[in-house]
């Protein structure tokens, strides 16, 4: 018998940028990593790739993406009464821009 073979990975866009960006995160530790190192970091759908959010950035900011680091975050576990509740999970994205580039978030 053959072994099946899993068909080749697409590299279609599969999401228009303003789906891929869900809101961008603005922290003390986010505006201190923005202003020393040139990156910021965003909310993203689940669904998103690195490819994904780097098209994403560069198209709705008009900037250059030097890399993309991604995050899955767990959805935090809660107590109410006799009810246990969490939050949902959700997907980080931090994205470091080319020395030249600045993206004004205020």
């Amino acid at each position: 018998m053959s072994v099946p073979v899993p068909p080749a990975p697409s590299f279609t866009a599969r999401l228009t940028p303003h789906q891929v960006i869900v809101r961008p995160l603005i922290t003390e530790k986010g505006m201190h990593r923005a202003n020393r190192h040139n990156a910021y970091a965003f909310e993203v759908v689940r669904e998103a790739n690195k490819a994904d959010v780097r098209r994403a950035v560069e198209e709705l900011f008009n900037v250059k993406v030097e890399k993309v680091a991604v995050q899955n975050r767990i959805g935090k576990a809660g107590r109410s009464r006799m009810r246990r509740t969490s939050t949902k999970a959700w997907k980080k994205a931090i994205v470091t821009l080319k020395p030249e580039f600045k993206i004004n978030l205020f």
